[in-house]
């Protein structure tokens, strides 16, 4: 697999790229591009002929897969891209977390926000209590600081609610009927015995 990443430049720098791409630059110093990052890897500069522009790596909402084909009916996947080099204009500010917020397409606007769920609030005492108790119960022993009053305050509103409740109602005895003697020397036949001899 390829290594891919999405290069987003502001639309003045878009033009410039376009013609350098196309090969209709003028002059040497308009071909030369350069892309460097400071140590800290998600910070650097862009440089296209004698202009400098701020860049950061993001990091994309979603893997974004890559495809290449060949005879416009096979496609081929060549990557998975994950980060994004932003290239921002002189003015503008750099942004404050190394994820971006939004996708590459209008529906995944604002995608970390509205598509995955929150982390949920835990108390990390809370967290490392139930740990050590979930090791305990494993371990054969019993929770140290277990909540005796809760235990019995269900098992007070279970006999509550078994008072609550009625008996159950004794099943009703039916008296043994006299056998028939009508047919006494030819069993009954059922529906399954006449389709056996029809065949």
């Amino acid at each position: 697999m390829e290594e891919q990443f999405i290069l987003r430049v502001p639309p003045s720098v878009a033009e410039r790229l376009e013609s350098l791409l196309n090969g209709s630059a003028a002059s040497p110093e308009e071909q030369a591009l350069d892309l460097s990052f400071s140590e800290n890897g998600r910070s650097g500069t862009f440089s296209i002929g004698n202009e400098q522009f701020p860049a950061s790596l993001l990091d994309l909402p979603c893997v974004t897969e890559s495809y290449k084909t060949y005879d416009d009916r096979a496609l081929v996947k060549t990557a998975d891209i994950g980060q994004m080099i932003m290239v921002r204009g002189p003015n503008e500010s750099a942004p404050d977390t190394i994820e971006y917020r939004h996708g590459l397409t209008p529906p995944m606007r604002d995608a970390r926000k509205r598509r995955f769920r929150r982390e949920p609030d835990l108390n990390p005492e809370l967290v490392q209590r139930v740990e050590r108790d979930l090791l305990n119960i494993m371990a054969g022993g019993t929770v140290e600081n277990g909540d005796i009053q809760v235990n019995e305050q269900e098992d007070g509103n279970q006999n509550a609610s078994n008072a609550n409740k009625k008996p159950a109602p004794k099943p009703v005895t039916k008296p043994e009927a006299p056998p028939t003697t009508a047919n006494a020397e030819e069993p009954e036949r059922s529906d399954s015995d006449d389709t056996e001899d029809s065949a």
